[in-house]
């Protein structure tokens, strides 16, 4: 059974909730207030729906805007990795194949990844290899 929009009870939500453009914290703090009621509501309507789509996408916008987050390089990546399961350099000789020193080339950001290794770091910590590229 496939719910109907009903466009007057979504403009009567849109008045009670007056989205617009985020342009300062007090207005990202209403709207995600009002996006997490709806997270709650159990068996939204098709304008529930509609307007929480709206909502999330106008707090995306205001978060990437004001809360950039800086690409992390390849071997940074990779150190994060390591750190979070306990590997130690020494155990990625045997898994990227290499010496020891290029291992720590890589690790260090000395030295790229090569597709071939990254292959073998996706595989072995199941992860995507383009983490490393």
């Amino acid at each position: 059974m496939t719910l109907t929009f009903d466009r007057s009870t979504y403009s009567n939500l849109l008045a009670e909730i007056a989205p617009k453009a985020i342009e300062n914290d007090e207005e990202y703090d209403r709207l995600l207030k009002e996006a997490e009621k709806l997270t709650f509501t159990k068996n939204p309507t098709p304008e529930q729906t509609a307007l929480y789509k709206l909502l999330v996408t106008l707090i995306e916008v205001y978060e990437a805007e004001k809360y950039p987050i800086d690409k992390s390089e390849p071997h940074q990546i990779l150190q994060h990795i390591m750190e979070a399961k306990g590997i130690r350099q020494a155990d990625l000789v045997d898994i990227m194949k290499s010496s020891s020193g290029v291992v720590s080339e890589v690790v260090n950001g000395k030295r790229a990844i090569s597709k071939a290794q990254a292959k073998a770091l996706g595989d072995y910590f199941q992860v995507s290899p383009s983490l490393f590229i």
